[in-house]
């Protein structure tokens, strides 16, 4: 993959999170700042943005997303696929568990 192909991406991910950033916002303004981990200012700027905008923005180099698992112990919990019978959906769920209160130190 060259470089002109990377950005091409860059730009495509950063349209398709915009645009489903502003539909999160505007159908459950609340989910939509747990899920996406915005802020309120955030979430009325970005909610706002025109088409045209939305275009603009969508259209830098610089990927407008994060991750944000940033911990091991998430990541873990994430990818901890068949390591025991019906223990994936409680890795998923402690996971959830763990991001939320992350969301609720950095609210």
């Amino acid at each position: 993959m060259n470089a002109d192909q990377i950005l091409m991406e860059i730009r495509e991910t950063n349209l398709s999170y915009l645009m489903l950033a502003q539909t999160l916002i505007r159908n459950d303004r609340d989910q939509a700042l747990f899920r996406l981990g915005l802020t309120e200012a955030a979430a009325d700027r970005l909610a706002s943005l025109s088409p045209a905008q939305l275009l603009k923005v969508a259209s830098s180099n610089t990927l407008v997303c994060r991750m944000r698992v940033d911990d091991d112990l998430v990541w873990s919990l994430l990818t901890n696929h068949g390591k025991g019978a019906g223990s994936d959906g409680a890795s998923r769920l402690h996971a959830s568990i763990l991001l939320a209160g992350k969301h609720q130190e950095a609210a």
